[in-house]
């Protein structure tokens, strides 16, 4: 299986979209098409990637939606492409240029493996950043760490189409967090084949961002997935102990951040949550850290 098919959401990125196609252009193993698709963008996003379709060594669409978040963006995208590969691309990141060729070929090897990702080169307005040592991707059954925190990158990962028709598409009313609970699904009952190389270079610390937009409130969004994936998803026992361990404990970190930050009523709700969570799961562990993500 050779046919790629990237897809790359966008909104108001007409200074970072060159780039992050440039970045697919230069790849050392060509994709099969390249889908932008722009989330309602008021910028002159339509204009550059018009401009570069005509340098385009593969075809490039451009799809446009009314804006409704990166999730219905990136289903939009799936649904029209028509590769068994997928590989997704945030329009203010960039591939090193054997990204697809190193992936493909560890997909092509280990075919057992529907989803892949790879390590990150992470960069704070152009400046590297190391990661904290919680932040490393891991290989194969991940469930645990992703009930953390999101630990997959979004532009890091190469998808067979099948992965998409037994567990669904991306949440579209999450704004935000509709990675975390989408890898909370997939993770739950399949591994991730991890390529152990920086193949993709993420951007971060600009206010346009979503991760910044949704920087209060986070763990709020983080709860709903959980309850969600407890609600809807079939888990093993030890699987939904963990995570109502995991929503228990965010709640009552939420919840404090709440009423330290004068929220008083939404607090005092999230810490019965937490607290009644608590009582009932006898194997809940507490675990220390957290600073109220609120």
């Amino acid at each position: 299986m050779t046919a790629i098919s990237v897809i790359i959401p966008t909104y108001n990125r007409e200074d970072f979209i060159e780039r992050a196609l440039r970045s697919v252009f230069a790849q050392s193993h060509p994709c099969h098409e390249i889908l932008v698709v722009d989330d309602g963008s008021t910028d002159q996003t339509r204009a550059v990637v018009g401009r570069l379709c005509e340098m385009s060594p593969v075809p490039l669409h451009y799809l446009y939606q009314e804006n409704q978040g990166p999730a219905a963006a990136r289903n939009f995208g799936i649904n029209h492409s028509g590769s068994g590969l997928l590989a997704f691309l945030d329009s203010d990141d960039h591939w090193q240029k054997d990204k697809l060729a190193i992936q493909l070929k560890a997909m092509n090897e280990q075919p057992e493996f529907l989803i892949s990702h790879t390590r990150e080169h992470w960069r704070r307005m152009g400046v590297h950043l190391n990661q904290k040592r919680k932040h490393f991707p891991r290989h194969g059954e991940i469930f645990d760490h992703c009930l953390q925190l999101c630990t997959v990158g979004m532009s890091t990962i190469m998808v067979r189409r099948e992965l998409f028709e037994k567990v669904g598409l991306f949440a579209p009313d999450l704004l935000c967090c509709e990675d975390y609970e989408f890898w909370l699904r997939v993770s739950a009952h399949y591994p991730f084949l991890l390529i152990d190389q920086p193949l993709t270079i993420k951007e971060g610390g600009r206010e346009d961002q979503v991760s910044f937009q949704y920087r209060v409130g986070m763990d709020k969004l983080r709860i709903t997935a959980i309850s969600r994936l407890l609600e809807h998803t079939p888990l093993t026992h030890a699987q939904y102990d963990r995570a109502l361990c995991e929503l228990s404990r965010k709640s009552r970190v939420y919840g404090m951040g709440c009423i330290r930050h004068g929220r008083a009523e939404e607090g005092a709700k999230y810490l019965e949550l937490g607290s009644s969570l608590r009582a009932e799961n006898p194997l809940f562990v507490e675990k220390s850290g957290g600073n109220g993500n609120v």
